[in-house]
């Protein structure tokens, strides 16, 4: 597998290292000097790419995107702060006949956290005194808040059958790797469920897996593709 790496902050940096760890080729590492609004991203200069990582930030992804699709590459995409844009982008997607793994959190354990959630609400919805809530704390660099593992979980578990508000919160602190809960408030008792992440190099790891996994695929897909999750 070869990939070009689009984005050189903290999960950029996590996924070449990982990269050189596993002697995966990347054909190249782009950043907001010498990709300034997708200027690098010229077709015929990266024909033997098999997929396009792009880590970037918003603003990045947004420029960088047209010129992704015209390249026809298979994308994973670990970017957050665009997804008000997420059925427009997802269109684009299947029109251009490639294959994405669109996901604010590429560790295995933010997944397995929504997929139990969801769980926990079919269980719930129909006892009417548990409320249910959402947290997430992150390091204080971070800039959207919500994140946006928090917002795939809320909508997941709206999704479910949830159909009263659920509180949604955010904590910027220090370095925090990443923290998401999902609540629910009885009378009488509390159920949480609770993801912490201790190392990047989990996120890392998710993406080059989601990589290793698209390639050959057309459509639209998330890490419960990946993983296989019903």
């Amino acid at each position: 597998m070869r990939l070009l790496l689009i984005g050189h902050g903290r999960l950029g940096r996590a996924i070449e290292a990982l990269c050189l760890a596993r002697r995966i080729e990347m054909a190249g590492i782009l950043d907001e000097v010498n990709n300034s609004g997708g200027c690098a991203l010229v077709e015929g200069r990266w024909k033997d790419v098999d997929v396009a990582i792009d880590a970037s930030t918003a603003d990045a992804f947004a420029a960088n995107f047209p010129h992704l699709l015209r390249l026809g590459l298979n994308l994973i995409v670990g970017t957050t702060g665009w997804q008000a844009r997420e059925a427009e982008v997802r269109r684009a997607v299947e029109r251009a006949g490639i294959g994405a793994v669109v996901a604010p959190n590429f560790s295995i354990g933010a997944a397995i956290l929504d997929d139990l959630a969801t769980r926990a609400v079919r269980l719930l919805t129909r006892q009417p005194d548990y409320s249910a809530w959402v947290h997430e704390a992150h390091h204080a660099a971070k800039q959207d808040a919500p994140s946006g593992t928090a917002l795939r979980l809320l909508r997941a578990m709206e999704a479910a059958g949830y159909t009263r508000p659920i509180d949604v919160s955010s904590t910027r602190a220090g370095f925090i790797p990443g923290t998401h809960s999902a609540g629910f408030e009885g009378r009488f008792e509390s159920l949480t469920i609770t993801h912490t992440v201790r190392d990047r190099a989990v996120f890392a790891e998710g993406a080059i897996a989601a990589a290793n996994w698209v390639r050959g695929r057309t459509g639209w897909f998330t890490m419960r593709d990946v993983l296989g999750l019903e």
